[in-house]
């Protein structure tokens, strides 16, 4: 029940939505590596997954997108991982051997 008013409120006034941004900072301390408007986007997709994981009464999606959120902020955390990972592609190294029995 919860879950289904603080969906509502954020889908209805727009000025919840930005308290919500607000204060995402305090129940995830994580997002502080994303940009504002990540955290927007965090906030959007977390209270649509909550709307959609309450319809089929599984909350199993909604730690999947926290979790998601979460590894995007370590990532971003991580001057040379996020270097690596924004740069240059170095193409396809080919198909993978079956590894060998024995």
């Amino acid at each position: 029940m919860t879950a289904r008013i603080f969906v509502a409120l954020t889908q209805r006034d727009p000025h919840v939505r930005e308290l919500v941004a607000e204060i995402v900072p305090d129940v995830f301390p994580w997002v502080a590596f994303l940009s504002r408007d990540e955290v927007r986007e965090f906030v959007v997709e977390l209270v649509s997954t909550m709307r959609a994981a309450d319809a089929i009464d599984n909350p199993a999606p909604v730690v999947q997108v926290i979790d998601s959120w979460r590894h995007t902020a370590e990532v971003l955390a991580d001057p040379e991982l996020t270097a690596v990972l924004s740069g240059p592609s170095v193409g396809d190294f080919g198909r993978v051997p079956q590894p060998s029995r024995g």
